[in-house]
C-alpha cells in the first residue's frame, strides 16, 4: 500500500503538466519549455511565500497566483510568437526553455528557496483515506480538462483545428485565438504543477524540472494522443502518466539507475510514435 501511495505522489506532477501538454499536442504543436517554466514558477512563488510582510494565508494565496500568472505569461508568449510569425512551436518553446531557465537562475541568484509556512508544508503531506492530496488535485484537473475537451465548444474546436485548421478558418473561426489559448492553458497547468512540486518537496529551485518535458510528452503520446493533432483524450493521458509512473517505480525497485530509466522512457516515446504512425496508416486504408 505504501508503494502505491508513492506512485500516486510521483505521477501527480507529471499528470498535471501532461494535461496542458495534451491541449497543445491536440493542435499539432508541442511545448518543450515546461520544465524550465516550472522552475521559474517555483522561484516566483517561493519569493512571495517567504515574504516577511505577509501573513501565512495571504502569502500562500499570493504565491499560488504568482506561480499561475508566470506560467500563463510564458504560455502566452509561446502561443503569440508562434502564431504572430508562423513559427513552429518547437522552435519557440525551445527558446523559452533557455529563457525561463536563465530567468529563474537570475531572479533567484542561483539559490534554493525554502522555509515555507508550516500550514503550506502540512497541506502537502496530507492524504484522504491513504490517497495523497496532491494526487486528488491532479485528478480533479484531469476531470476538468476532460469536460472542457469533450463537452464544450472550445474543446470541440481544439479537435477540429488539429484535424483540419484550414477548414475551421474558412468556416469563419479565428484559429489563432484557440491556439494561443491552448498554450496559455499549458502554462497555467505548469504553474499549478510548480505549486504541487513545492508542496511535495518544500523547496523552490531554479534547477528543478530538468527532463519534465520528456515525461509529459511521453504521457500524452503513450495515452494515445496523435502527434499530428486531432486525436486523443485526457483520460488516455492520465493512463499514459500512470504507465510511466509504474514503469519508473518498477525499474527503481529493480535497482536500475536514473540514466537507464531515461533510456527506457525515450525508447517508449519512439515506440509510441511509431505505433501512432501505423495506426494512422491503417485508418486511411480502412477508409
Amino acid at each position: 500500500m505504501l508503494n502505491i501511495t508513492n506512485i500516486f505522489t510521483q505521477i501527480s506532477i507529471n499528470t498535471v503538466i501532461a494535461v496542458g501538454m495534451t491541449f497543445v499536442i491536440l493542435l499539432g504543436g508541442i511545448d518543450l519549455s515546461v520544465g524550465s517554466v516550472l522552475a521559474l514558477c517555483t522561484i516566483f512563488a517561493g519569493l512571495v511565500i517567504t515574504g516577511r510582510s505577509y501573513s501565512a494565508g495571504t502569502a500562500i494565496f499570493l504565491a499560488i497566483m504568482a506561480s499561475m500568472a508566470s506560467g500563463m505569461a510564458c504560455g502566452l508568449f509561446n502561443g503569440w510568437v508562434s502564431e504572430k510569425w508562423k513559427i513552429h512551436s518547437f522552435v519557440v518553446t525551445l527558446g523559452m526553455l533557455n529563457m525561463a531557465r536563465g530567468a529563474a537562475l537570475q531572479v533567484s541568484n542561483s539559490r534554493t528557496i525554502f522555509s515555507f509556512p508550516r500550514a503550506f508544508n502540512s497541506f502537502g503531506s496530507m492524504s484522504f483515506f491513504g490517497v495523497p492530496v496532491i494526487f486528488i488535485m491532479a485528478m480533479l484537473l484531469v476531470l476538468a480538462g476532460h469536460f472542457i475537451l469533450k463537452k464544450t465548444v472550445f474543446g470541440r474546436m481544439i479537435y477540429a483545428i488539429g484535424n483540419n485548421e484550414e477548414a475551421v478558418r474558412l468556416s469563419g473561426h479565428n484559429t489563432k485565438i484557440y491556439k494561443v489559448t491552448a498554450f496559455v492553458i499549458c502554462g497555467a497547468t505548469v504553474g499549478m504543477a510548480a505549486i504541487l512540486y513545492m508542496l511535495r518537496l518544500n523547496i523552490a529551485s531554479p534547477i528543478l524540472g530538468n527532463g519534465f518535458e520528456l515525461t509529459a510528452i511521453a504521457a500524452v503520446v503513450i495515452g494515445g494522443t496523435s502527434m499530428s493533432g486531432g486525436k486523443g483524450s485526457l483520460i488516455g493521458t492520465f493512463f499514459g502518466a500512470a504507465i510511466i509512473g509504474v514503469l519508473n517505480n518498477g525499474l527503481l525497485l529493480l535497482g536500475m539507475s536514473d540514466f537507464a530509466r531515461q533510456i527506457v522512457t525515450g525508447a517508449i516515446i519512439v515506440v509510441a510514435v511509431v505505433l501512432d504512425t501505423y495506426r494512422a496508416k491503417i485508418s486511411l486504408m480502412l477508409r
